[in-house]
């Protein structure tokens, strides 16, 4: 990928960076670390932002230490949304939780779906069986999710900075993948379309062509989208050299996704670690080169446009076609994994039994502990599974992006004023129903 810092501005206000750094050097110069600041400048001020804070895009409050306008100390407070997903899990059937992953990252359901079923698939063994068919659907719901979540991260971190117009653009198109969901998978938002070992149904007539007219068109918003902002000059200002995650701090905090690939480091578990048809498919990873909150954006903006021809090239490649008039399946011919068909079930008294069987008590998964990561919008989304055999796991950890990334918090807004918190957060892009689960 091109170096995405190759726009060049000039004027006589000093950078963001320059003033953090002029900062920095008068509080050295001064003896002015840690505690001696008070001494040297006075009183700090503390200041609660959130968690009813429209700009920490949910229950998120930061307790930040100022000096006048200069933050010296961030301490990010979480735990407003806890609902305990991962206790709730242990006494959930492996297929009862499905419904529960759409509540983690909520911009991206399916993916959630698709990332949950894999780590249960890989303690089953039977992940290398998926059907084709399968394996290209789930890739399609998974590429229509990381649009729809960088439509809206974009949206709202352009709505934070003061670009309004930018929100209309995105959402409007969010709302066609809306749409396409609901037709798929019968819900909007919580999709609950994966199941362990395939996916709920196959795709209604006439689906596979409206996600390929979806796709043409939304490449001419991301332009739009791309004229509004990347050389806007107020945008540039706001966001350039602003919020700088080295590639060394990226990798010591553990981020992901996007905000780890902004700092230059190409890691993408669809390339690194491929899964389901990823290997057979081809797209770039863009990197950024500073790793500044403009960094962070003209990354997304490009995995939105990978996506997209990720999607084409599902289509291409559609076993069985967009009308699977060959009647490729759509789950793996397991009967002690998936559900018997509807018919069978009402004239078979065996098949009866065995649905009953599948549905209380669960896939009799073996004993054993496994961990699945998958690359989502927000990063890698984990999941631990310690089994001891049965139809309900024993434990179960979900490594969700969201909380990682939000880890970077207390090392990266010293320095900067309070206006730049604002936009660093909108270019992390988090989700606190994942990071409190």
């Amino acid at each position: 990928m091109a170096n995405t810092q190759d726009i060049q501005f000039k004027g006589a206000a000093a950078t963001a960076a320059e003033a953090v750094e002029a900062w920095r050097s008068n509080a050295n110069a001064a003896g002015a670390v840690g505690e001696d600041l008070d001494e040297v400048r006075g009183d700090k001020m503390v200041l609660n932002m959130g968690p009813s804070h429209p700009s920490t895009h949910g229950v998120l409050r930061i307790i930040l230490e100022l000096d006048g306008e200069i933050i010296t100390k961030a301490t990010p407070d979480i735990g407003y949304l806890h609902r305990g997903d991962e206790k709730i899990a242990e006494n959930m059937t492996w297929t009862q939780f499905i419904p529960y992953t759409d509540r983690l990252d909520y911009l991206a359901p399916l993916a959630n779906n698709v990332a949950y079923a894999l780590a249960v698939e890989k303690l089953l063994g039977i992940d290398r069986t998926l059907p084709p068919r399968c394996q290209y659907l789930r890739v399609i719901c998974c590429e229509l999710a990381r649009i729809s979540a960088h439509l809206l991260g974009v949206g709202c971190f352009a709505m934070d900075v003061g670009a309004l117009t930018v929100f209309m653009h995105t959402f409007t198109e969010r709302e066609k993948i809306y749409n396409l969901a609901e037709s798929l998978t019968g819900a909007r938002f919580t999709t609950s379309y994966t199941r362990i070992g395939g996916v709920s149904r196959d795709t209604p007539p006439g689906w596979c062509e409206a996600v390929r007219k979806f796709c043409n068109e939304v490449v001419n918003a991301i332009d739009e989208v791309d004229k509004l902002l990347t050389r806007n000059r107020i945008w540039v200002d706001r966001t350039r050299d602003v919020g700088v995650i080295s590639k060394e701090l990226a990798i010591d905090y553990g981020l992901s996704g996007p905000n780890l690939r902004a700092s230059g480091v190409n890691y993408d578990l669809r390339k690194s670690n491929p899964y389901l048809c990823y290997k057979d498919l081809e797209f770039e990873v863009p990197l950024g080169s500073v790793g500044d909150c403009y960094d962070r954006y003209l990354v997304r903006m490009e995995e939105s446009r990978q996506s997209i021809r990720l999607i084409h090239q599902c289509l291409d490649r559609l076993p069985g076609g967009f009308d699977n008039k060959s009647r490729e399946p759509v789950n793996v011919a397991d009967g002690k994994v998936v559900l018997p068909s509807k018919d069978r079930v009402l004239t078979s008294m065996e098949e009866l039994i065995h649905q009953f069987m599948l549905v209380t008590q669960g896939i009799n998964a073996p004993a054993g502990e496994i961990y699945f990561g998958h690359e989502n919008p927000k990063g890698e989304l984990g999941f631990y599974i310690n089994s001891r055999g049965g139809g309900t796991p024993y434990r179960m950890k979900i490594r969700s992006p969201s909380f990682v990334n939000l880890s970077i918090l207390p090392a990266l807004l010293p320095g900067h004023m309070i206006s730049d918190t604002v936009t660093i957060l909108g270019s992390i892009d988090f989700v606190m129903g994942e990071c409190d689960r």
